[in-house]
């Protein structure tokens, strides 16, 4: 028997609208959808697939997304994308793994819901314009200045520059380390100067509502004992999974010039919920 389509592409599917989601949730809801849509499809009448899916996702997507950006307006605190745990293999594609880090996601957060999906189909997906246009509604000739228009605007606030998976993981490993010793100093020496913590506890776990930024204030807010932390691979990078008094969180970093520019640490209960076995992405 020759596989289901939806069922080949599953990966990509739920790639696509998690990127452009930020949330495993709400990604797994829009392909829920799109398997109804798919079904009540005449196969005979679709060409491509692929690309037949990848637009019902997208569609989709959008149509979420704009409904998610109202109720994230609302959202208490700082709101971070869902972690998702992957296995190491995803890193291998660097382009995938940097299109679904954590701060890539973030970065995305500030793209409005069209830009969003027109970025992602074509810079992460490679997908023509053409069939970009088809999915987001509109020409070729303005899928291309959106397209223009979001590379700048992401191009402006990603990390500034990559680092390589050993240097990251020494680095992240340098960090746990030092987040299990709880000592400041330790923390201070792998944390540069300037970095910001960003915490997302949604209302529902003990988190600051607004970025802190320097070393110094960093390092006293996590240097705490009596915490279990191990490493774990979110979103195609080496990361930290920390546990204390029956309360979980996720920690996501971004490395620079061999410090720590940024953390990420998610603690609303509602997003760790994928932790437990890795996803399954895909371009």
């Amino acid at each position: 028997m020759i596989e289901d389509p939806y069922v080949t592409h599953r990966s990509l599917l739920f790639t696509v609208a998690y990127e452009m989601l930020g949330s495993g949730a709400d990604a797994e809801d829009v392909l829920q959808e799109s398997w109804l849509r798919w079904a009540d499809v005449d196969r005979s009448q679709v060409r491509d697939p692929r690309a037949y899916l990848v637009r019902i996702v997208t569609r989709l997507s959008l149509n979420r997304l704009r409904t998610l950006a109202r109720s994230r307006e609302d959202y208490v605190g700082e709101w971070l994308p869902e972690p998702l745990l992957t296995s190491p293999d995803v890193a291998e594609d660097v382009e995938l793994a940097e299109s679904v880090s954590i701060a890539m996601l973030t970065v995305l957060e500030t793209l409005g819901p069209t830009e969003r999906a027109v970025f992602v189909l074509r810079e992460v997906f490679d997908m023509p314009y053409g069939e970009i246009a088809e999915a987001v509604g509109k020409s070729a000739a303005t899928v291309r200045q959106i397209a223009r228009r979001a590379r700048e605007h992401v191009a402006a606030r990603q990390p500034r520059m990559r680092v390589s998976r050993s240097e990251q993981q020494t680095v992240v490993e340098r960090f746990l380390a030092a987040l299990r010793t709880g000592q400041v100093q330790e923390l201070m020496e792998v944390l540069a100067p300037d970095v910001v913590l960003i915490a997302d506890g949604g209302g529902l776990a003990a988190a600051l509502r607004v970025p802190v930024h320097g070393a110094q204030l960093v390092a006293s807010l996590l240097a705490r004992p009596d915490r279990v932390v191990s490493a774990v691979w979110l979103n195609g990078a080496p990361a930290g999974r920390i546990e204390e008094d029956g309360r979980l969180a996720a920690v996501s970093l971004v490395v620079e010039h061999g410090r720590i520019t940024r953390i990420h640490a998610v603690a609303n209960p509602e997003k760790l919920t994928r932790l437990d076995e890795p996803a399954e992405l895909a371009r």
